[in-house]
């Protein structure tokens, strides 16, 4: 049974039957037959499509974003931002795939040789809750755009979400079965992969599921795009603009509630502005409001379920057991629900779970550098890669320090977040291959030189 869950009470609101397997592998078979038709079709064609789901997506954006606050407990305007941010991602791609998968010409001794972009076929997606479109539409859209069939595997916490994903493609025009929601179980999704006709897989999610997925598709030697977790360090160096600093740092930690792979969660600050810094952040951390996400004077929502609650709970409580400084108080309140105030911490020590673990929630670490250069090696001190987020007046100095600092991305004096026009991902434990711009479009295509004497 597949169900939504309200994370301000915890009631089940409405459930939904899981696929049988049966259902499953018709699934699978309407997606073969669906892609033997799409990918002839002209890349013009298939941009007009995903040109007129970016215009739903702003006609319905209240309608949307209500799901993603209802299912997964999203602020309400952050989820209106999110509806937002997938109309820009398909307008970009609709504008830019012609250019992005026309075949490229190369110089050799021949006539003629060029390099072809074509589409491999089924790709599965498994992507997360706590951005339900977003995450789903970045994958789908290019991917479709680049001729292939795509079935979602969502999330269990966002079925309402993944439904209305297929509904908005089919009233932009998709024809039937090039894109299906499958609401089933993880544990299903190995048998997806396993079937020959499954071409490709990308994920967006935690380590462990990561782990899983590559497992299965390396078995069967598949194409794999993961995108996993992350601690990102967000360093603030001795002559940053301190207000500015805790600003960015207060929506890089708190915003969707805290759950982002990609948000701040190692605060890295030179010892000259530490203090100055940690007190403007606790101040900033007390005007918080956790709420009711529908409440407008909310600023964060429920955590998505109570396990997320207790996942936080035992990495703090770990770290306070063993010397960790608690400087802002927080945690779980009231007798429903998962509403969690945000807590800051320092002291935080190699021994400590805190230290090695992502904090899926609004949970910051602060620690305290000498130097520029002890801030790098601390930043890197991660089994994670994904993004990092640097702070000062000396544009040249900091990139620099990108150069060194191991993530897929790195944001100067700016809280690090994803763009269509950029290339998305990480390195390490946080994943590999890329999502948005050119470089994910071109993920799920074969790569063909053709040469002609």
């Amino acid at each position: 049974m597949i169900a939504t869950t309200d994370p301000r009470n915890g009631n089940v609101i409405k459930t939904f039957e899981e696929l049988t397997d049966e259902q499953l592998v018709q699934r699978i078979t309407n997606a073969d037959k669906a892609f033997k038709l799409w990918h002839g079709t002209e890349i013009a064609n298939r941009a007009v499509i995903i040109k007129k789901l970016a215009s739903l997506l702003i006609e319905q954006k209240e309608e949307i974003a209500k799901l993603s606050s209802l299912e997964m407990g999203k602020i309400y305007k952050q989820a209106v931002a999110e509806v937002e941010k997938c109309a820009l991602a398909c307008e970009y791609y609709a504008e830019n795939a012609q250019k992005q998968l026309d075949p490229e010409l190369v110089q050799t001794e021949a006539q003629v040789s060029y390099i072809r972009f074509d589409p491999l076929g089924i790709i599965l997606g498994v992507m997360p809750w706590n951005f339900p479109f977003w995450q789903a539409i970045r994958f789908i859209a290019p991917t479709v755009l680049a001729g292939n069939t795509v079935l979602l595997k969502h999330s269990s916490n966002v079925p309402q979400c993944a439904l209305k994903i297929e509904e908005l493609f089919l009233q932009a025009g998709l024809p039937r079965d090039v894109y299906q929601t499958l609401l089933i179980g993880s544990s299903k999704v190995e048998m997806i992969i396993n079937d020959d006709r499954i071409k490709g897989v990308s994920l967006t999610g935690s380590e462990l599921a990561g782990s899983k997925v590559a497992e299965s598709a390396g078995r069967n030697l598949k194409k794999q795009v993961l995108e996993l977790g992350g601690s990102d360090p967000f360093i603030v160096l001795a002559d940053a603009d301190v207000e500015w600093a805790v600003e960015q740092a207060t929506t890089g930690r708190l915003q969707n509630n805290g759950q982002s792979c990609v948000s701040a969660k190692r605060f890295i600050l030179h010892e000259s502005i530490s203090q100055a810094f940690t007190e403007k952040l606790i101040e900033s951390f007390k005007k918080q409001i956790v709420g009711d996400p529908f409440d407008e004077k909310s600023t964060m929502g429920p955590l998505v379920n109570a396990q997320a609650v207790i996942d936080l709970e035992l990495l703090v409580a770990d770290a306070k057991l063993k010397g960790a400084q608690v400087l802002l108080e927080g945690g779980k309140f009231g007798s429903e629900g998962n509403f969690f105030a945000p807590i800051i911490i320092s002291g935080i020590t190699k021994d400590m779970l805190l230290y090695g673990e992502e904090a899926f929630g609004p949970v910051a670490s602060i620690y305290v550098v000498k130097s520029s250069s002890e801030a790098i090696d601390l930043a890197n001190d991660t089994r994670f890669g994904l993004g990092a987020a640097i702070f000062t007046k000396d544009l040249n100095k900091a990139q620099e320090m990108a150069s060194h600092i191991n993530s897929g991305c790195v944001f100067i004096n700016r809280f690090t977040s994803s763009h269509p026009h950029l290339p998305f991902g990480g390195v390490n434990k946080s994943g590999y291959g890329r999502e948005l711009s050119e470089f994910g479009i071109r993920e799920f295509v074969n790569v063909k030189s053709v040469f002609v004497r």
